[in-house]
């Protein structure tokens, strides 16, 4: 991947909290309650959900037939019969009415259950001391129920460790710090795992994010909608687009989600699109984009038009995988 070597990359954790607690109000919750639950949601996600244990949480996609994502969960299996499903609030109505149209005969529930939770961001040191919570596994983020409070581990970022916690509404704020919904964001995109928003519906399958590079898909697994698609993208070499981690240094020139991304070599036509941004605390913003392979190869690249604001390529902070 090209990244620009002359000038310095805003991604530092230096000004950084060593811990802090988030407030998540752009979160939801969808309950999957019933004996079929697993099984029913092993035939609609990417990911095995029939594998998961109890306490366990996994990243996953729920795609259209074509393989577009229409929403991306991180799923907690709390009990044998009951799967929480924490998605981005903004598509969460449309979501589960899509969700629900496929159960049929299968014994299972699905209810919005945002009313149930308070969700929060934990940070740095606030993750060990909520609970004692196991080290992270390599394939499936470690989670620990509570009584009523749930706390599932999220990639570490920028050598801070990070988690969700959700307590049962109303209950009395973890203690800690305080810090902004804002640079909680900001952390999300410093993780380069963008989560689909409203915007971004049926706009990509789940490799244009790399997906399948962060343990969102799991190839192996059987049927779900859009399975053909997604594999194809896997194995055959018809990828065109990965997500990248980007800067942009002009605070005037503030992305948006589903924004066009423009490469020099073409002024009419975008090359990628902007699915995650926040602002970041150093100065700019920072976003992740999906973008074609191609332009992140060599060129510039601008926001918005050929002679938008530019901008620049960093690091991601995981390997992707080399078999697609």
């Amino acid at each position: 991947m090209h990244t620009d070597s002359n000038t310095p990359q805003i991604n530092t954790a230096e000004h950084l909290p060593t811990s802090g607690v988030a407030k998540l109000n752009h979160l939801g919750v969808i309950r999957a309650v019933g004996e079929d639950a697993a099984k029913f949601l092993q035939g609609q996600l990417t990911n095995d959900v029939v594998l998961l244990a109890v306490n366990e949480s996994r990243l996953a996609a729920y795609c259209s037939p074509k393989g577009r994502m229409l929403a991306s969960f991180i799923g907690y299996k709390k009990s044998n019969d009951e799967i929480l499903l924490v998605c981005n609030l903004d598509i969460l109505p449309q979501t589960l009415k899509r969700l629900s149209m496929f159960v049929l005969r299968a014994k299972v529930k699905l209810s919005d259950a945002s009313g149930d939770f308070d969700i929060y961001g934990l940070l740095g040191s606030s993750v060990t001391t909520t609970k004692n919570i196991a080290p992270q596994a390599v394939n499936s983020p470690p989670t620990d129920q509570f009584d009523s409070e749930i706390v599932i581990k999220l990639r570490p970022t920028l050598a801070r460790e990070r988690a969700l916690l959700l307590v049962a509404a109303g209950r009395t704020a973890p203690q800690g710090e305080v810090i902004s919904n804002a640079l909680w964001q900001w952390l999300e995109v410093q993780a380069g795992i963008a989560h689909i928003s409203a915007p971004i519906v049926e706009a990509f399958v789940p490799q244009m994010l790399n997906y399948e590079s962060v343990e969102g898909v799991n190839v192996k697994k059987g049927c779900y909608p859009g399975q053909e698609v997604v594999a194809r993208s896997q194995f055959r070499g018809t990828l065109k687009r990965r997500a990248y981690l980007v800067q942009i240094d002009d605070a005037n020139a503030q992305p948006v989600v589903g924004q066009e991304v423009f490469h020099s070599s073409d002024a009419d036509q975008g090359c990628g699109t902007v699915a995650q941004v926040a602002k970041n605390p150093s100065g700019g913003y920072s976003a992740i984009v999906s973008m074609q392979i191609s332009a992140s190869e060599s060129g510039s690249l601008t926001l918005g038009s050929a002679t938008g604001a530019a901008v620049r390529l960093l690091d991601l902070p995981y390997a992707l995988l080399e078999d697609i």
